[in-house]
């Protein structure tokens, strides 16, 4: 599961121009400057805490940080910011979890909130592919003032959008009779020599997937040094005489299922991928020779998440004619 490849692995896609490291610890982000405009743009976010903008929740909107100070900074797991930061604050009424997402945003943005005494209630630089910010289920008590604080990675600055709202969590149940993974629990300092592949301590390790339904756990820890790592499970899956497999998941975070390809360490890309969860399923469709064995790759999109574990699901189905399989569907033939 975790792998620890080198932090230089990019590896290609073969069926587009893009790249996904399939290593266990987060890449170290390059020191990159951004040019900044004036500051002639109206914006929705205030400039410091003492002008913050009031808003109320749910909430959207949207703006720039181009051109405006930089007040603020927190290490999530990155610091040395020196973007210029807007803020927003709210008091609930009620007590409440939401989700603040920066998704859409133009630039490596950083995310904080503050209480009314300026403590940090948490921070996320990277949570999204494109380097855009979400924290989920941050806690709100009622009465008590809020900062919400959109911030950029080194220099970076832009124009952004902000989502807040009510938190919904996802839960992956595990079907009856469902295969399970058996890895030991995530643990800071945990050293990974479970299903981890080409990263393994002491070399290749791959479980197999051939039971028809999976029960696993990924998730995120911190390594000896302190930096993220996050939980990566390989698996091998025989293609059967059809010819075809279908490989449908789910997970209570957003996940890559990547089949991979060639089978070897030093060679090994993504041949194609999909994203599954948050409780939203997808399939992967594997072709091939009849006894064919193929590698198939698992884990978080990201490299720090906002839980420590979660739970996925994996259903491989024999592709005889072509049809549309839902989770209920799947149950049913395991109960």
């Amino acid at each position: 599961m975790r792998l620890l490849l080198s932090l230089t692995l990019a590896l290609a896609l073969v069926s587009a121009a893009a790249a996904h490291d399939l290593g266990s610890q987060q890449p170290v982000k390059p020191d990159v400057q951004y040019p900044q405009n004036s500051p002639s743009a109206v914006l929705q976010g205030g400039d410091t805490i003492v002008d913050a903008v009031v808003i109320a929740l749910p909430y959207s909107g949207g703006g720039t940080t181009n051109g405006f100070n930089d007040d603020y900074d927190e290490e999530c797991p990155y610091t040395q910011s020196t973007s210029p930061d807007v803020v927003y604050t709210v008091t609930p009424d009620v007590d409440a979890a939401v989700d603040i997402d920066l998704l859409g945003s133009l630039y490596d943005t950083k995310l904080y909130v503050y209480d009314a005494d300026l403590a940090l209630v948490a921070c996320n630089d990277d949570f999204h592919p494109d380097y855009t910010s979400k924290l989920e289920d941050v806690a709100l008590m009622a009465g008590v003032q809020y900062y919400i604080v959109i911030d950029g990675y080194g220099g970076a600055a832009g124009d952004y959008v902000i989502d807040i709202a009510g938190y919904q969590p996802c839960v992956v149940d595990c079907p009856v009779g469902a295969e399970l993974e058996g890895e030991p629990p995530l643990v800071d300092g945990y050293v990974d020599e479970y299903n981890s592949g080409c990263g393994a301590p002491a070399g290749v390790l791959l479980q197999p997937f051939d039971s028809g339904l999976f029960c696993g756990v990924s998730g995120w820890y911190l390594g000896a040094d302190g930096s993220n790592f996050r939980d990566t499970d390989w698996f091998t899956v025989t293609i059967p005489a059809e010819g075809v497999l279908e490989i449908t998941g789910d997970a209570e975070q957003a996940t890559y299922l990547f089949e991979l390809g060639p089978q070897d360490c030093n060679e090994v890309a993504v041949l194609q991928q999909v994203t599954v969860g948050p409780c939203a399923e997808d399939v992967l469709v594997l072709t091939g020779v009849p006894g064919n064995v193929v590698w198939i790759w698992v884990g978080p999109t990201t490299f720090e998440g906002p839980v420590n574990e979660y739970d996925y699901v994996l259903y491989s189905y024999v592709e005889i004619a072509t049809e549309n399989h839902s989770w209920t569907d799947v149950k049913a033939m395991f109960n």
